[in-house]
């Protein structure tokens, strides 16, 4: 069985106007969620043993808020991807517990298609900043996984664990 944590990075600034959509750092309440994201995960036993992100600032920050002690690779070709990069990224994973973070809109597309049927969640189809969907696959590795074959155990958002 394979596990996929797909998340969007937490809420980012926009304070400064000379910064690359790349360069942008999470705000104050982004920051607050990577943490509550990473208090939820290690609540839920399902800190990753893999993860893979965007090598942009903000889901750079996304991953150290969350506090875990797991080899991540940073990679660019997550950064704004379509579904279609996405699932190249993720068959190249190796660990039975990967947590992929990335953007919107492209995520929210990925988890869409992975799924076999969407959570009862009203915030799923918009995927907002740090929301977290948990699925499973009964695959032995990354290569076996198909569209549509993800069970939902989880949907999360930072607000719900904030509150």
């Amino acid at each position: 069985m394979l596990t996929l944590i797909l998340m969007r990075h937490a809420k980012s600034s926009w304070d400064d106007p000379f910064l690359t959509d790349f360069e942008r750092p999470l705000n104050k309440r982004g920051q607050r969620s990577a943490h509550a994201l990473g208090d939820w995960l290690r609540a839920q036993d399902l800190v990753p043993d893999e993860v893979i992100s965007s090598s942009s600032t903000r889901t750079g920050e996304t991953f150290e808020g969350l506090g875990i002690d797991t080899p991540v690779r940073y990679t660019k070709a997550l950064y704004h991807a379509g579904p279609g990069e996405m699932w190249q990224v993720l068959a190249t994973a190796t660990g039975k517990r990967v947590l992929m973070i990335g953007h919107n809109p492209g995520i929210a597309a990925f988890a869409e298609q992975i799924v076999q049927n969407p959570p009862e969640h009203a915030r799923f189809w918009d995927y907002p900043t740090g929301a977290a969907t948990v699925m499973e696959f009964d695959a032995e590795n990354w290569g076996e996984v198909t569209l549509g074959s993800g069970r939902v155990t989880q949907f999360v958002i930072p607000r719900e664990l904030l509150e």
